[in-house]
């Protein structure tokens, strides 16, 4: 069972994402913050990262590459749809980037996407 940590302030969306990977054989802890996400990473082992980019105390964007020196997989799912911001997320090292809002069966399919593709190159 793939472990999934999701990184949303909005409680709503967390608890959406939640609900829908958890229906789907994931297991999952959630963080509302930025600061929070990296004690999670500091304690835990996940398999992707799903990392909104407006957090409260730390930008997903300035958690990213501390994320990234543990080797996970990051899917930044944000708000924040410039193209610029999502060139940055990629350059940055998000293995994929979703603009909300998202259908939630496409964010499935990226999640497994990326498990798939990622693990593949790591096995």
């Amino acid at each position: 069972m793939n472990k999934i940590l999701i990184v949303e302030d909005e409680q709503s969306i967390s608890k959406l994402i939640d609900l829908s990977l958890s229906k789907n054989g994931y297991l999952c802890k959630t963080a509302f913050d930025g600061i929070s996400a990296g004690e999670l990473i500091e304690k835990e082992t996940f398999d992707l990262v799903l990392l909104d980019v407006m957090l409260p105390g730390v930008s997903g964007f300035d958690l990213l590459p501390y994320i990234k020196e543990y080797g996970t997989p990051v899917i930044f799912i944000t708000a924040k749809s410039n193209v610029s911001d999502r060139v940055r997320g990629l350059k940055d090292g998000a293995d994929d980037y979703i603009v909300k809002p998202f259908d939630i069966s496409e964010l499935l399919a990226r999640v497994e996407a990326v498990l798939r593709r990622y693990y593949k190159t790591q096995r």
